[in-house]
């Protein structure tokens, strides 16, 4: 059975961020994953954890300033000084919280530009070796240019001869099923092909980005394939729920019987 993790971001928006932990928790999620955590006290989401019992599955380095449109500083040459802070604050809230692996956005450039392809390879090589001092994974992910124009990492193959060619061992694939199925279709193929690099999968339901099993894929499939494939990380449920969020958890059902 895959172990979710609910994604506090997108899920649980009824109540202020902080109370979401207590929220997964009473809907019966003992893993919980977001995009960004700093505009709390790392003590403070460390004691929320603790206290609900959960699990922290994964969340995003800090990627610039988000509300002036930034997505990420690891492929931005003249952001590197301000991508090596954010490692350095996004270790300590690993620390902090007991994760496992961290996810890094790539940024919005020209995947063509050959300096911002050397910048994001030598940030990616930067981070992974001061992440693996502390025993962590970092995962990369492809995004849609729907959801995400002109982002830098768009595409699964290009990820995936990335992390072969880099070599580094604590640098792995984050397979967003809806992200994948936008760009690329041919999700279970993917996942079959993939397996051995993905550190961390998400889902949410094609095209509208609701709860699974809403949209035009066989998410039920989709997800018993991960048992088939011997997938044995979390799956973090980053979707919109179509209402409230505890009302659209009957997708669930398929895997607790």
């Amino acid at each position: 059975m895959p172990h979710f993790a609910a994604n506090l971001t997108m899920m649980f928006n009824e109540v202020d961020f902080p109370d979401r932990f207590a929220a997964a928790a009473a809907a019966g999620f003992d893993a919980v994953e977001y995009l960004f955590p700093y505009a709390m006290d790392s003590a403070d989401i460390a004691q929320r954890l603790r206290d609900n019992g959960l699990t922290q599955a994964l969340f995003n380095l800090p990627p610039g300033d988000w509300a002036a449109g930034d997505r990420g500083l690891t492929a931005l040459p003249d952001r590197q000084d301000e991508f090596r802070a954010s490692v350095t604050t996004a270790l300590h809230y690993a620390a902090a919280t007991g994760v496992g692996r961290v996810h890094v956005m790539s940024g919005i450039a020209d995947r063509a530009d050959r300096v911002a392809q050397a910048t994001y390879r030598a940030a990616l090589t930067y981070l992974c070796d001061k992440a693996g001092q502390s025993g962590l994974d970092v995962v990369i992910e492809p995004i849609n240019r729907r959801d995400m124009p002109g982002y830098f990492l768009n595409d699964f193959n290009y990820a995936a001869d990335l992390i072969a060619d880099l070599g580094l061992p604590n640098l792995k694939l984050q397979f967003d099923i809806y992200h994948r199925q936008i760009l690329h279709g041919d999700v279970l193929t993917g996942l079959r092909q993939m397996m051995p690099i993905i550190g961390h999968v998400q889902i949410a339901a094609v095209p509208l980005r609701h709860e699974p099993c809403s949209g035009e894929l066989d998410d039920v499939r989709v997800l018993k394939a991960l048992d088939d494939l011997g997938y044995t990380g979390f799956v973090g449920c980053e979707y919109r729920p179509a209402g409230e969020t505890v009302s659209g958890l009957g997708w669930l059902r398929h895997f607790t019987k």
